[in-house]
């Protein structure tokens, strides 16, 4: 079990996407979630998205995977990383589990870093939280104030920047924790051969957000009203102040009305950035098979980064999984919490859920998609 050695109450009230902190020793004891070998056997997987960034004189190359080997690139100046381990690597759970003070809905991923020494990827500016986990080895950490920073080589595309004054400077070593909000600039040097873990918590953008919009009022062919007006510009050519409110108007009384977004809202944020591992079935599962799974002790899973969201106040009964929506009768409404709230299931819990009729044919909708298995 990883357990988070610092008050969470006083992290979200005080440092929560307010300001960087460095906590020393978070995870005592700490050990890596899986070796280098194991992290680079992975990278090696067509369906891993996988990159490695070696470090050159004031600049830095990318090079994506899948790998074959690693001998071009040396001993040091290096750094593989790996997303989304926890959809591959099913012992990273627990890790994950200790994160979930934040909604699931944020979660977008576990990056997996092996570093050489002189690896890294420069200063830096990213628009999403992170948590920085130190494994074995360790990284030399500086994090900048907010602020306006000049882009690598006067590039515009780039996330790199120049440089930046720290607030933050600091050796982390084997179980320490360095959280950043969105917006402050950060650079990691490694020092030691080092293993590192990046939690990730993104939220939407306005342009993801109409975007999304935009595609629900199209499938739905909803959204049809029309601007209608009161009075008319003086001049032919004139867009006037009213008609340009009264327009924008439009969309601020479609917006609050829930039925217009909250299926948007939950197919969207359940979805994933990076492939999941579907372990769909060779020949669908009946619900005899079930019974056959659970009798004989199986205990009961939920595939590595897969989401299952309710949305409140929702206006229909509805789980969100993986950008679709499931709708269930409201007596199953506890069995519904369970499954969105845990990611395994004992022997005994897995039976109490196959109890209710409802909840039976629920859980055989997800087993048959892949969502959900059968295991050890």
């Amino acid at each position: 079990m990883f357990n988070l050695n610092f008050d969470i109450s006083e992290f979200l009230t005080q440092y929560w996407q307010k300001k960087p902190i460095l906590i020393k020793n978070a995870f005592p004891q700490f050990e890596d979630l899986i070796s280098a070998d194991e992290l680079a056997g992975l990278a090696c997987e067509e369906s891993v998205a996988s990159r490695v960034v070696v470090t050159k004189p004031n600049d830095w190359q990318i090079v994506e995977g899948p790998f074959e080997d690693y001998e071009q690139f040396g001993d040091e100046n290096w750094q593989l990383l790996v997303q989304a381990l926890n959809h591959w690597h099913p012992d990273s759970s627990d890790f994950i589990n200790a994160f979930r003070f934040i909604p699931d809905w944020r979660f977008d991923d576990l990056m997996v870093s092996f570093a050489t020494p002189g690896g890294g990827v420069g200063a830096h500016i990213d628009n999403y939280d992170v948590f920085i986990i130190q494994g074995e080895g360790q990284r030399h950490w500086t994090v900048g104030d907010k602020g306006q920073y000049a882009p690598k080589n006067n590039d515009p595309t780039t996330p790199l920047i120049e440089g930046f004054e720290p607030i933050i400077d600091a050796v982390l070593e084997k179980g320490d924790l360095l959280y950043i909000p969105p917006g402050y600039p950060h650079q990691g040097q490694t020092l030691t051969l080092a293993m590192s873990y990046s939690i990730g918590f993104r939220a939407p953008s306005q342009q993801e957000l109409f975007s999304e919009l935009a595609d629900s009022l199209i499938d739905n062919n909803s959204g049809l009203k029309r601007f209608t007006s009161s009075n008319e510009p003086k001049l032919a050519s004139q867009i006037s102040t009213s008609h340009q409110q009264d327009m924008m108007a439009l969309i601020t009384e479609f917006a609050a009305n829930p039925d217009n977004y909250q299926a948007m809202l939950g197919k969207m944020l359940s979805q994933n950035r990076f492939e999941l591992d579907i372990c769909e079935p060779e020949v669908p599962y009946s619900a005899e098979d079930i019974a056959d799974y659970l009798s004989q002790g199986a205990l009961l899973y939920r595939i590595g980064g897969l989401k299952l969201l309710q949305i409140e106040d929702d206006s229909v009964q509805r789980i969100f999984v993986n950008g679709e929506a499931f709708e269930y009768p409201a007596h199953i409404e506890a069995d519904i919490k369970d499954l969105c709230e845990n990611c395994r299931f004992s022997n005994p819990q897995a039976l109490a859920l196959t109890q209710t009729p409802a909840t039976q044919q629920l859980l055989l909708s997800l087993l048959n998609l892949g969502y959900f298995y059968f295991g050890e």
